[in-house]
């Protein structure tokens, strides 16, 4: 007897899928995990070059401090207090008019920027007199330097600066 069972083929199964080229879904993920990667090394390489405004503030404070040890000038230790300030303030705020403020204008805007009325009214006053008159004495240094340290952190750290 002609069997039509008998005269059928085995399955042929298809030849397995290949592992290349991947489908467009993981070209796309590839491309962007190398993006985020190439992303990530530029940003880290320019954190890492570039100059960190808190550290160098910090440390020219640092020097000013050393400095006043030796030289116990009080009107030269306004007149550095004064003028690094003055820089940090120009380059974290470069669309205000800081360069021209002075007086109590200059004062109240640092205490805005710090919160309270340490500049204005406590420590800080001496900013406005001290540093253009030879021979002051400064009754507590350590005060406005501390106070020049509290600004100094405050607006680097608001600013990104950490």
């Amino acid at each position: 007897m002609n069997d039509p069972l008998a005269q059928l083929k085995d399955i042929h199964l298809p030849p397995p899928v290949s592992w290349w080229p991947p489908a467009p879904g993981w070209w796309l993920l590839a491309l962007l995990v190398l993006g985020g990667m190439v992303w990530a090394v530029v940003r880290l390489r320019r954190r890492a070059t570039a100059p960190n405004l808190k550290r160098e503030a910090l440390a020219a404070l640092e020097q000013i401090e050393t400095d006043w040890r030796s030289h116990q000038d009080g009107s030269r230790l306004a007149a550095e207090l004064s003028a690094l300030l003055r820089r940090v303030a120009i380059s974290l705020y470069p669309g205000t008019d800081v360069a021209g403020m002075t007086g109590s204008a200059w004062l109240r805007w640092l205490d805005e920027k710090l919160g309270g009325h340490d500049f204005e009214k406590g420590a800080g006053r001496l900013l406005l007199e001290a540093g253009y008159r030879p021979g002051v004495d400064i009754d507590d240094p350590d005060a406005l330097i501390a106070l020049t340290r509290r600004w100094l952190e405050k607006v680097t750290r608001e600013a990104g600066h950490a």
